[in-house]
């Protein structure tokens, strides 16, 4: 029977914007292997009811736990807003982080005058998930959040430097800086995508708090808490550990994820995830 600790990590999005969290568990876990599903056929979930998110997390969860997965990560904000219980008890006791506390964790920390602004996509702002997680750590903490459902597309288009995203970001921005926030969270997964824009445009004043990485972080430390760190390491030449799953669009996410990720993808295989 395979060691526990050498099965993969199942990492899961709505389609293409949790690569960047999987590209920080590449980056700060090398050891560890990943299966990454990207639900590319039912794309965007920020639009889509509460029982709907649910009963797709439900369905990638049965499939990722076909790939014999040791952990689960909930690469996508609004899955995480709302589907974090029906994802634990699909899991059926498999170890669960999503991407919303860490990253309100951290911003909590750093926050010097508990101002902390959020954006992100319309069902993950509606949930109030952020609020709730911040005002869990600082009950006194002020929290200015903001729905920004046009920089995905934009994102997922390639516009990552340009003058009409700039233009965008500063319309939705306006709003939040003018509360005076000091820290502000990239609550949706493809938003780290930008962060060089985004910090170009807010200043230095503002600290910028990328969940996807501390999503790793946070992962780190739940393997270690359960026993579940692969401690051996990649031999020279072995193919990288890293297996791609879509519901759609193989291509258009391979293309995607070697824009992203610090790998080649060669491709990526489509699954009927309506089956599960």
């Amino acid at each position: 029977m395979q060691d526990s600790k050498n099965l993969p990590i199942g990492v899961f999005d709505s389609g293409l914007g949790g690569l960047t969290v999987a590209r920080e568990i590449m980056r700060n876990l090398p050891m560890e292997q990943i299966v990454y599903f990207g639900d590319t056929a039912r794309v965007p979930y920020g639009s889509k009811s509460r029982q709907t998110i649910r009963r797709y997390s439900r369905q990638i969860v049965r499939f990722l736990k076909t790939q014999e997965i040791k952990a689960i990560v909930v690469a996508c904000n609004t899955a995480t807003a709302l589907a974090m219980e029906a994802i634990r008890e699909e899991a059926e006791g498999i170890p669960v982080i999503g991407v919303v506390e860490p990253g309100a964790r951290v911003a909590c920390q750093e926050s010097r005058k508990g101002r902390i602004g959020v954006i992100a996509t319309r069902a993950t702002i509606g949930s109030n998930v952020y609020s709730e997680a911040i005002h869990a750590i600082r009950p006194e903490a002020q929290v200015i959040s903001k729905a920004c459902p046009l920089l995905v597309p934009l994102v997922e288009e390639g516009w990552l430097h340009d003058k009409i995203t700039d233009e965008i970001i500063l319309r939705y921005l306006d709003e939040v800086l003018e509360y005076g926030v000091d820290t502000l969270i990239l609550g949706c997964t493809h938003y780290p995508l930008l962060r060089s824009e985004i910090r170009r445009l807010v200043g230095d004043g503002v600290r910028l708090i990328n969940p996807a990485y501390e999503t790793a972080v946070g992962l780190k430390r739940l393997l270690e808490e359960h026993h579940l760190e692969n401690g051996t390491p990649r031999r020279a030449g072995e193919p990288y550990p890293y297996r791609f799953f879509v519901s759609d669009e193989a291509e258009r996410f391979a293309g995607f994820a070697n824009s992203v990720l610090p790998v080649d993808v060669a491709s990526a295989r489509i699954v009927q995830i309506e089956e599960f």
